[in-house]
């Protein structure tokens, strides 16, 4: 079985469209844990077996998701599905497919084993401070290693941004 890339960029308009709908984030979240069928997926997440279907082809389309094995089961041929890369990454994260990305993330944070954190919070920076958090915060998301098919799954999702200025902020 391949083993998925590190890291893919998202950069086509193929890609961007096929991370814009929340069923879509859905089904990449659930393949990062482990190769699965449409019917596995399917039951998974409580949708259609048809609506899976339809969006395992389209991400596999974008090239996001990929048949890593096949098996002759009744009569058929049952495939199971792999994301084609660990980490994906926007070239444009004002783009539609963020807001699905973000409401496939409240979907699993709902259903979250335990109590997950999720903070928000804005914060004046200088620029040279806002550089040095930005790199910490890479650096702990990028040091993070899978303790193996044993260690529970946690999903991290980590963004800094400059917010845009408005004619009512303080000078």
């Amino acid at each position: 079985m391949l083993e998925p890339e590190e890291s893919l960029r998202i950069e086509t308009a193929a890609q961007h469209r096929a991370l814009g709908h929340p069923l879509r984030q859905r089904l990449l979240f659930r393949l990062g844990q482990q190769p699965a069928t449409t019917s596995q997926l399917a039951a998974a997440l409580g949708a259609a077996k048809g609506s899976v279907g339809h969006h395992l082809k389209t991400l596999r389309e974008a090239g996001l998701v990929r048949v890593v094995e096949t098996r002759q089961v009744r009569g058929g041929t049952e495939q199971y599905y792999q994301r084609t890369a660990r980490r994906m990454d926007l070239d444009d994260p004002g783009h539609a497919a963020t807001a699905a990305m973000l409401s496939g993330l409240a979907d699993e944070l709902s259903v979250a084993d335990d109590d997950p954190l999720l903070v928000l919070r804005h914060v004046r920076l200088s620029d040279a401070q806002a550089d040095r958090l930005r790199a910490a915060l890479e650096e702990i998301a990028e040091s993070a290693t899978d303790d193996g098919a044993g260690a529970p799954r946690h999903g991290l999702l980590v963004t800094m941004y400059r917010q845009r200025a408005t004619d009512t902020d303080p000078a």
